[in-house]
């Protein structure tokens, strides 16, 4: 079995990388598109550094659907790269590295979304029952979804 995972989806959206890595970059934007968002309407949020950027830090505790978690970009190469530092504390604790990168196509922009990181002993037995990458890669494609109705509203 493989030490590590990765899942990644890809979306082609009718703008530019300029108008759609802000909405990624500064995690208070995040409240319009991200399918995790709306799965708690009373999760705490706190934010804390830079509005957006390297430094920007993104913090959440909310009910079992979206767990405890933190998240802090540690790249931002506009408007083609968001890298960021994942951890969640509840339900499981796991380290991982989540990535969006932009590529300009024409009057399009194709936006992946992609998480990687060790497998550790939880996230294999979890595995055993559920398919990570279809259950995390289906979150990742209604977030990309939504962010591409915003942006091409």
């Amino acid at each position: 079995m493989a030490a590590t995972f990765t899942v990644k989806r890809s979306l082609d959206i009718r703008a530019p990388a300029e108008r759609l890595f802000p909405q990624i970059a500064d995690f208070h934007a995040w409240a319009a598109w991200s399918p995790y968002e709306k799965r708690d309407p009373a999760m705490k949020r706190t934010y804390s550094g830079p509005a957006s950027g390297v430094g920007a830090v993104y913090e959440w505790d909310g009910n079992k659907n979206v767990g405890q978690g933190r998240m802090q970009v540690l790249e931002a190469a506009a408007p083609s790269k968001l890298r960021l530092d994942l951890r969640f504390m509840k339900p499981f604790k796991a380290h991982n590295t989540a990535e969006f990168t932009l590529e300009p196509r024409g009057d399009s922009t194709t936006v992946t979304w992609a998480m990687y990181g060790p497998l550790t002993f939880m996230s294999r037995v979890i595995g055993l029952f559920i398919n990570m990458d279809k259950m995390i890669g289906r979150d990742f494609e209604a977030g990309l979804q939504n962010l591409k109705a915003l942006a091409e509203a």
